[in-house]
């Protein structure tokens, strides 16, 4: 995927099929359950190489909306938004002891979250339409 038609130097970024996303850079895998949520690749290529992840406590409970995950890079910090509701069920504490895992691979070891959806059926957008977001 091109993420700027514009700017040759901009690299192509991968966007599983099987999985949804955000409009804030939030993939979510549906197909399991709890749902797994990371950053996408895009977001990590924007933020640069992670150096440190505040991650909220197992048993919370998140809102869609919520910003649950503090994501620090030497560019900058930012949170990650949550696009569900429910239950963090499991925290990836491997990428809190070591960000670069998130660097390395965002769609597997570098997944942030598991959260037991207190709805089914979450607003969220397919590859295609996420391509378009980072166009």
């Amino acid at each position: 995927m091109t993420m700027n038609e514009n700017n040759a130097n901009t690299p192509d970024l991968s966007v599983p099929d099987h999985l949804m996303y955000s409009e804030d850079h939030v993939w979510i895998d549906t197909s399991v359950s709890p749902a797994v949520l990371g950053v996408t690749e895009y977001a990590v290529e924007r933020l640069g190489d992670l150096v440190f992840i505040d991650l909220p406590d197992e048993g919370s409970e998140v809102r869609a909306g919520d910003e649950p995950v503090e994501l620090e890079s030497a560019k900058a910090i930012s949170t990650m938004v949550v696009p569900v509701s429910g239950t963090i069920k499991y925290v990836n504490h491997a990428v809190s002891d070591d960000p670069e895992v998130i660097n390395g691979d965002p769609y597997g070891e570098g997944w942030i979250l598991k959260i037991e959806l207190d709805d089914d059926e979450p607003e969220l957008l397919d590859a295609d339409g996420y391509k378009k977001v980072t166009e």
